[in-house]
This record gives C-alpha cells, sequence and structure tokens, in this order.
C-alpha cells in the first residue's frame, strides 16, 4: 500500500498531542487557500486499489468536516528496494544506493497538500482530524503474529470505512495484510541468517576487498556510502556499481533470489488462509475500487 495522507496524519498526530498537552497555539488556517484536487489515472491493479481508498477516505473525511486530497500515486519504479544486495549494475550507475529517489519522494511528501493542511490546523483541530482519519482509539481490530505480538487497530475513523467498503470483511483483511507483511520481514530475516546466504555474502566482501571496499555485508557498503551520513554523490555511486557487479559476479544476488522464493514458498504453506484471504479479498475489491475510480 502506497503511502498516503494517513502516514502524515501518524507521523503528525504524536506531535498534536504533544502540542495539545503543552499549551501551544498554532493559529488555525482551517479556511485556507485549497489547492485543486488533481485528475488521477491509475495504472495497474495496486493503483488502483490505493486510488479507490482514498477517494473513499476523502469522501468520509469532507463528511466529518475536514478537507483531504487525493494525490497521485508514485510513478511506478520511483523506488526499487534490494532487501539483500544491489544487484543491478545499470540502476546503481543512475542512482547509486537511491538517494536521489529518496530525496524526491521526501519533496513530494513536503508538498503533499494534505500534510500541510494538517500543520496549519491549531492542535484541537489536529488531534480531531487525527481521530477522524484513524479512528478515536486503537480497539476493535487485532491480530496475533506469528512471533506472539499482538497488534490492533480502530475498526473506526475513515480509513476503516475506506477499507471496510473496498474489501468487505475487515477484519480478515486487517488480519492478512498485517500477517503478510510480517512474513515479508521474517523471510528476509531468514534469508540472512541462512548459511548459504553467508557463504555467497563471504564471497562477495572479497570481491569487494579486491576492488578496495572493506565491506563483510551489503549493509556496511550503504551506510558506509550513504549521503545523509556525509559521503559525496561519487562515493555512493562508486560504492553501488562495486556492489552490483560483485554481487552479480560472484553469484550472490542468485543464492539470495532462490534462497527468497524458497522462504516465501515456506511462509505460505505454513500460513496458507492469511495468504489465501489475502489474495479473494483483493480480488473482490477490485471491481469496487474500479468502480470508485470511475465516478472520482
Amino acid at each position: 500500500m502506497r503511502a498516503t495522507a494517513r502516514d502524515a496524519a501518524r507521523a503528525v498526530g504524536a506531535a498534536a498531542v504533544a502540542s495539545l498537552v503543552l499549551g501551544c497555539a498554532a493559529q488555525s488556517q482551517d479556511t485556507a487557500s485549497r489547492p485543486p484536487e488533481a485528475v488521477i489515472r491509475p495504472v495497474g491493479s495496486q493503483q488502483t486499489l490505493d486510488v479507490a481508498e482514498n477517494l473513499l477516505e476523502r469522501d468520509c473525511m469532507r463528511r466529518s468536516g475536514f478537507d483531504f486530497w487525493v494525490t497521485p500515486p508514485a510513478a511506478p519504479g520511483t523506488r526499487r528496494e534490494f532487501p539483500y544486495v544491489v544487484d543491478d549494475v545499470a540502476w546503481a550507475k543512475e542512482h547509486g544506493y537511491g538517494s536521489d529517489q529518496r530525496a524526491a519522494l521526501r519533496r513530494a511528501a513536503d508538498a503533499d497538500p494534505n500534510k500541510r493542511y494538517l500543520l496549519s490546523l491549531d492542535p484541537r483541530r489536529r488531534t480531531s482530524l487525527v481521530a477522524a482519519l484513524n479512528g478515536p482509539r486503537p480497539t476493535g481490530l487485532a491480530v496475533d503474529l506469528p512471533n506472539g505480538a499482538r497488534i490492533s487497530h480502530s475498526d473506526e475513523g475513515c480509513t476503516a470505512e475506506a477499507e471496510r467498503r473496498l474489501y468487505g470483511d475487515l477484519p480478515a483483511w486487517f488480519r492478512a495484510t498485517r500477517t503478510v507483511r510480517f512474513l515479508k520481514g521474517e523471510r528476509v530475516a531468514a534469508v540472512q541468517q541462512d548459511a548459504r546466504y553467508r557463504s555467497a555474502r563471504d564471497r562477495w566482501a572479497a570481491c569487494m576487498r579486491a576492488d578496495g571496499l572493506p565491506y563483510s555485508d551489503p549493509r556496511e557498503s550503504r551506510a558506509a556510502a550513504d549521503p545523509e551520513r556525509g559521503a559525496d554523490r561519487a562515493r555512493e555511486t562508486r560504492t553501488a556499481v562495486a556492489e552490483a557487479t560483485c554481487a552479480v559476479s560472484t553469484g550472490f544476488s542468485r543464492v539470495a533470489a532462490d534462497l527468497d522464493t524458497s522462504y516465501g514458498t515456506s511462509a505460505r504453506r505454513r500460513h496458507p488462509r492469511v495468504y489465501a484471504d489475502l489474495a479473494r479479498l483483493t480480488r473482490a475489491a477490485l471491481p469496487r475500487a474500479r468502480a470508485v475510480v470511475a465516478r472520482g
């Protein structure tokens, strides 16, 4: 699911509460000039679902007395994820580790009219907006994750209403999405702990050392070449290209991909219901989402 206005509300929500407690008095601009809403044409099923959910949130928030804008989803390929190792040499030559793309996403987030609107409100109104979007308290939906942790969320608020209208069975949708998200993180951790992964990573590290880059793990090379930690663009690009070149030449990226597939298959076998529920609910939601997007 793409980052949306609800993410801004969650990020600013704690600050809003703190401001309220401290008695800060930001001047409300609830009637500030409102930018027009863009015409959005989603590409693909996931964008259609995301945009439809935002449209339903918009309608709900407006009924609750708040402004809400549906912003265009990020273009496909705006940001690539490499959970194990960068292995695309051409991409690394152009983007390094992706600091340019992250910066562009931050600029887009800063320009988000929903974020600006939220921050323009006085503390009490801001807290009311967060509650209207996310629900007044994190109760009503709950799931026990495979590691025993329990997470919960409100079954009220505009996000819950939008997801209920799209997916129908909101508790099942909550369980499936949160469990699958957890299992994805668990899969990555399992791959990184696998002896076959570590052996391939050691070959990669030897290749990097031969290129004058003494890193034993891709997480180290990324941290060392991170512009946010002081590295310049040339260092970022050179390190990322070396990482990708060594990932391919040593077979590290192939081993990581094969293990990722294997552990992913194992997770599906161990938790067939959540994956089946996710597929079923998503499939059923698509016709509803297309109708919502067509209506606008």
